[in-house]
């Protein structure tokens, strides 16, 4: 993660949470909900990027067990709070340089965090997860669709069609935010090497996808 989206995500974490308080969001919020844990279900998961553990408090009743990490300690005290289980590491770590010595995952989930890669990075960023991983294990994603009036509109677009947001927190401080909006293609275009049976859902505000890494 680049120290500018950290700091962003330092400053935000007592806010991060109110995007799952948008009233035309709430239908998928409670389909997503129920869709995620029976992909993770009686496996070990790595979840990189867990922000404030909304998404691991549904990952945790399920699991055999869970490895959560984070870059922001801010948020990584909310997570802890919020999900008290022992079967439930929550360790700073960075998600392009995932330590080899947490053990042994037969399932990863990132939420909310691949729309922050840059594209340059994508690729990239799978493949050393997949390292992480036993063959055959399951990689979930969930991330944001693009919907005029209701998403932060896109601000500017660089050379690698990589595309910015300008996010305001409530301390009034601006922050300039990757996030990027990947099509079923392109993620299906990622793991042609790399993964087995891939699956896309979308809802109306959302996106979701799994493969397989090789066996």
């Amino acid at each position: 993660m680049t120290s500018e989206l950290q700091a962003y995500y330092a400053a935000r974490a007592n806010e991060y949470d109110r995007v799952y308080a948008k009233p035309e969001r709430q239908t998928d919020l409670r389909e997503m909900e129920r869709w995620l844990p029976p992909l993770l279900s009686g496996r070990r998961v790595l979840e990189i990027a867990c922000g404030t553990g909304y998404w691991t408090q549904f990952i945790e009743p399920v699991a055999k067990r869970v490895v959560a990490i984070d870059i922001a300690a801010e948020t990584l005290r909310i997570a802890r709070k919020r999900v008290p289980d022992k079967r439930v590491r929550f360790l700073i770590g960075d998600a392009y340089c995932i330590p080899p010595d947490l053990g042994s995952f037969n399932a990863a989930f990132a939420g909310f965090w691949f729309s922050h890669i840059p594209r340059s990075r994508q690729r990239e960023f799978l493949l050393h997860l997949n390292e992480r991983l036993d063959p055959g294990a399951r990689v979930v994603l969930l991330d944001n669709l693009y919907i005029e009036g209701s998403s932060t509109p896109i601000s500017e677009r660089d050379s690698d069609s990589n595309t910015y947001q300008l996010r305001l927190l409530a301390d009034g401080s601006v922050h300039r935010v990757l996030k990027n909006f990947p099509t079923e293609q392109e993620l299906r275009s990622l793991v042609t090497e790399s993964g087995d049976d891939p699956q896309f859902t979308t809802w109306q505000h959302y996106w979701g996808f799994h493969y397989a890494t090789p066996r």
